[in-house]
């Protein structure tokens, strides 16, 4: 996974609060292979009508990389599939005053940014792109983004910041210490043997 640190993009607006992983990608399209992509199943029942035609829908106006959205995005189960479908439809950060927590750190994991607005971003953010999409670009080194006249904050942990920066997952994150844990396993080891499991053959 590629890391990064500047992001500019068409941003879009989706005026909804409590959007849950199970609207982002409905259940009955996750038996799809990942390697076919699950850009198309985002936000499928809301993008499209029984006969799977397009509805009036921001993500089918256009093509943003970018989603500015309302408070606690990505609750509900823990299914890593709900950011599959917004990576491979092209979604780069998602904007918004608060997200579920298992969620985002699955966004972390696979390089999308799940960026957290105060109240007065997001009131201005969802203003300006009430009249259409518009242009943000972001800064993950400086936590800052700027559409328009606005430049503005968002929040970040900052150990997140630093996996997406490297493009790190909780695994490259952990052999970043590698040097650490070795050490502590072989100070362990000789502070209580008798927790180690005896050798083969000894």
């Amino acid at each position: 996974m590629s890391g990064w640190s500047h992001h500019t993009g068409l941003a879009a607006a989706l005026a909804s609060e409590n959007v849950d992983t199970d609207q982002l990608i409905p259940a009955r399209f996750m038996s799809a292979p990942r390697s076919e992509g699950y850009g198309r199943f985002l936000l499928h029942d809301a993008r499209f009508d029984e006969a799977g035609n397009a509805l009036d829908h921001p993500l089918n106006a256009a093509q943003p990389t970018i989603l500015v959205t309302g408070r606690n995005f990505g609750s509900g189960s823990s299914r890593e599939a709900a950011v599959y479908a917004l990576a491979d439809y092209g979604i780069r950060a998602v904007l918004a005053p608060s997200f579920g927590d298992i969620f985002a750190s699955n966004a972390v994991n696979n390089g999308l940014l799940p960026g957290r607005l105060d109240q007065a971003t997001h009131a201005a953010l969802m203003e300006r792109l009430g009249k259409g999409p518009a242009e943000i670009a972001i800064d993950l080194e400086r936590l800052r983004l700027a559409c328009g006249e606005l430049d503005a904050p968002f929040g970040l942990d900052p150990v997140w910041q630093t996996k997406l920066r490297n493009g790190w997952d909780d695994i490259d994150l952990a052999r970043q210490y590698a040097d650490e844990i070795a050490a502590f396993a072989n100070a362990r080891r000789a502070a209580a043997p008798w927790a180690w499991p005896a050798e083969e053959g000894g």
